[in-house]
């Protein structure tokens, strides 16, 4: 017969054993959960085309299924070749320290599938992505949506019950046939174009600008991030047709800035007027300052709907950008001395920003991690990268990655000096080993680089705790 003591002893035994075994339980239910939507529903970031659809007749079908939540909250919707992801994460922050409850819905991830939705910086529970996905499997195996479909639908179906005051809404790719291009939004964003996913939405500007333009609403204003003349015509016209006021946010808010580094002190003017004074924003790429200024335009809009908005709350929501919302992969720095970044930009326009910063910093000794995915206009990222780098090429741990010997061809012709290398992580090894002080390591090329680097670096650092 047990003592008193060993009685308590045994106790606290199998309460912990049971909290252990629950807490395993559910994790493994969620990882199953993403093994099922990854296995069973085409995954464009792992297939590419064939995960793409040509309509939003299967987000309608899920979204009608579940009630229709997304006509119950208020939205911004935000479309655009790049940049879309920062302001996305700026326009939530800034909203979270105004004191709304807001959603913002982004993708793809880099670490964890909750990344693309979260409700004031906290990420969507997991025991909610499992219980959606059980409790609507029959649907989902009846209409076979795409992962990004049924994300889609499980985010808004998660902001309607959560009652979020705004959702900030980040569109896939394109915008016409996203399929958050259900919502009716207090307001619509387009950052800028450029060439990227042309097999899908097409191959000039024009045609890319139509597809994104796709989002504007009737009677719902239109910020324009970057007046793009050879394009400018389409936006106009689209606008007009919907009775949408449009504005281009360059062409009235400016930011100023006499420093090289320019993010740790700036101001904003609207209409020539200084309105907000010693600005600092975390994101120091120098492409920021574009995408800062199309947040301006946008929260000057918003404030005559959400009048809670206050500068102050600008000014905090830029400055606590990454606290706030967690975002990750822009012009990250991974180290100080030697100096090593890394950043998700993957296109053409994307890459030329970042070659632009890195070459700005006048630094000698570059190094480069690069890989692509097997979609991308290799041949005009290589013309924009310094011809005196370090070359690593390898492979993200995707289907749709370019094999490394297919990468290793092409900068062959163009006769560039490069090592190959199986793994991000085996890349980042060697490149580390022949770093100096003086260095700089650029780490880049696709999102899933990234997502990569991070991944490996964060297991490291979980390992050293």
């Amino acid at each position: 017969m047990l003592d008193r003591n060993s009685m308590y002893v045994f106790f606290y035994v199998t309460i912990l054993h049971r909290f252990s075994l629950h807490y395993i339980l559910n994790k493994m239910n969620f990882s199953s959960t993403l093994d099922y939507i990854y296995r069973q529903l085409p995954c464009y970031q792992r297939i590419g085309q064939a995960a793409y659809k040509e309509n939003l007749d299967n987000t309608i079908a899920l979204l009608e299924h579940l009630g229709n939540p997304h006509k119950t909250f208020r939205s911004i919707h935000i479309a655009g070749t790049n940049g879309k992801g920062s302001v996305s994460h700026m326009l939530a922050s800034i909203f979270q320290e105004a004191g709304y409850k807001t959603g913002l819905y982004t993708s793809p991830h880099l670490i964890d599938f909750r990344e693309r939705i979260q409700i004031n910086g906290t990420y969507i529970p997991k025991k909610y992505v499992s219980s959606f996905i059980s409790k609507n499997k029959d649907v989902i195996e009846r209409i076979q949506p795409s992962f990004f479909e049924i994300t889609v639908a499980m985010c808004f179906n998660y902001f309607a019950q959560q009652q979020v005051d705004i959702a900030i809404v980040e569109t896939g790719l394109g915008g016409r046939l996203d399929s958050t291009n259900v919502i009716v939004p207090e307001l619509s964003i387009i950052t800028n174009i450029s060439f990227d996913h042309m097999h899908l939405l097409g191959t000039t500007l024009e045609q890319i600008a139509n597809e994104k333009a796709g989002i504007i609403k009737n009677n719902c204003p239109v910020v324009i991030g970057e007046t793009q003349d050879e394009i400018s015509h389409i936006f106009h016209t689209k606008a007009y047709t919907c009775n949408s006021s449009l504005y281009f946010a360059d062409t009235y808010i400016k930011l100023l800035s006499e420093s090289k580094q320019w993010h740790t002190r700036f101001s904003i003017s609207s209409h020539n007027t200084i309105q907000y004074k010693n600005l600092t924003s975390p994101l120091i790429g120098n492409y920021q300052q574009k995408n800062i200024v199309t947040v301006c335009a946008a929260i000057e809009l918003a404030q005559q709907k959400f009048p809670k908005i206050k500068k102050i709350h600008i000014s905090k929501g830029i400055q606590n950008t990454i606290t706030n919302t967690h975002l990750l992969g822009r012009w990250q720095i991974i180290q100080q001395i030697p100096y090593i970044v890394c950043d998700t930009a993957h296109n053409v326009e994307g890459i030329r920003e970042t070659m632009q910063h890195l070459q700005s910093l006048n630094i000698r000794d570059i190094h480069i991690i690069l890989g692509v995915v097997n979609d991308k206009d290799v041949h005009s990222i290589i013309n924009l990268l310094p011809k005196h780098a370090t070359y690593y090429i390898t492979k993200p741990s995707i289907d749709r990655a370019m094999p490394i010997h297919e990468l290793s061809n092409i900068f062959k012709q163009y006769d560039i000096q490069h090592s190959c290398y199986k793994t991000v992580k085996t890349a980042y090894n060697q490149a580390i080993q022949k770093l100096t002080p003086s260095s700089i390591l650029y780490i880049g090329g696709s999102t899933f680089v990234v997502a990569d680097i991070i991944s490996c670096l964060s297991k490291k650092k979980r390992k050293k705790i």
